[in-house]
């Protein structure tokens, strides 16, 4: 199976992945989210199995709960939780949404 949303999340303050951080998917649905799937980076900082292997267009998000990676890497942070919000308008496509983050700043992109 390959899913519709994946990710991947580097720690660009230590130069490598992001290993065991958890992320939920959720979807839109009028004024509240839904949840879709959850699941955990793996060794190389992936999530490759996120969801369904299609999803509807409209709004979702990624929530990574990156709090509890820094607290056990024993480094203070200001992002407990980064959450991302995109839009799919192309159910046939695949999404893949990486985060590229430290303890004080993080970045995202549409990627392939």
């Amino acid at each position: 199976m390959t899913s519709a949303v994946t990710t991947h999340v580097l720690d660009a303050a230590r130069g490598a992945p992001a290993t065991d951080i958890t992320v939920h998917l959720e979807a839109a649905d009028g004024d509240k989210w839904v949840s879709m799937a959850e699941a955990a980076t793996d060794s190389d900082g992936r999530v490759r199995e996120l969801g369904p292997q299609q999803v509807d267009p409209g709004t979702y998000r990624l929530t990574f709960e990156t709090g509890e990676y820094f607290r056990r890497n024993e480094v203070d942070t200001f992002y407990p939780q980064v959450q991302i919000t995109f839009a799919i308008r192309d159910a046939a496509q695949h999404y893949h949404v990486p985060l590229l983050l430290s303890p004080f700043a993080y970045s995202t992109y549409r990627g392939s």
